[in-house]
């Protein structure tokens, strides 16, 4: 039998764990064997990179911590060895664990809790395909204009349509067109010429100049 030594070192640790497990969002439960010490590195790098939180613990604590938390049902997700990755963002353990026990076989997701759920490894599975944000805004970005791209396309279509059909009809509307271009010079010609009339008429005006060079030569008589 444990002694009372050992048994407040654990009650500590569950209380120490369900302390820190308590409010996260997702939890996810995985096997983490036949992990290399490489591999192992190199996934709890990039959890920490995604705020996700990783933790190995014996199963007679994860019963007891979940116990505390609330949570029923995963007396068969407790068996073997088990991690826990949680965090307060609803993709981020699944999406990250899920592509590492992917490429690395041994290791495998054993279930989880999904927003206060007992969730299938199914469920985990399926979340953690879902798009990160960033993704989902392009794609709801896309699809909000996708009717208006649609709507483009098809005015494009019709106009080109209506252009085949018509044949030479646009052609023959620019001929039409071509005469009136030819006369607007002609036009504009004729103000020119009326407007050199006046500088002929100005002509008579040097006439008094020789009248008043007239009686210059009555007083000679």
């Amino acid at each position: 039998m444990p002694s009372e030594k050992i048994l407040a070192a654990k009650q500590q640790r569950v209380e120490e764990l369900t302390s820190a497990l308590k409010g996260a969002t997702t939890y996810v439960f995985v096997a983490t064997r036949g992990l290399t010490v490489a591999q192992d590195t190199e996934m709890r790098a990039e959890l920490r990179k995604a705020g996700v939180k990783f933790e190995v613990i014996k199963n007679t604590v994860l019963r007891r911590v979940f116990a505390e938390l609330g949570f029923e049902g995963l007396d068969d997700v407790f068996k073997g060895p088990t991690a826990v990755g949680y965090s307060n963002d609803i993709i981020a353990p699944a999406k990250v664990l899920a592509k590492y026990s992917k490429d690395i076989e041994p290791m495998e997701i054993k279930g989880g809790i999904i927003d206060g759920k007992v969730a299938s490894i199914d469920e985990v599975i399926a979340l953690s395909q879902v798009p990160d944000p960033e993704t989902l805004q392009t794609q709801l970005a896309y699809t909000l204009l996708f009717p208006f791209t649609k709507l483009a396309m098809l005015v494009k279509a019709v106009a080109e349509k209506k252009q085949e059909e018509g044949g030479e009809a646009p052609v023959a509307a620019a001929e039409e067109a071509a005469p009136a271009v030819e006369e607007a010079p002609a036009e504009a010609e004729a103000p020119t010429a009326e407007a050199e009339a006046p500088a002929a008429e100005e002509a008579p005006a040097e006439a008094p100049a020789e009248e008043a060079a007239a009686p210059a030569e009555t007083p000679a008589e």
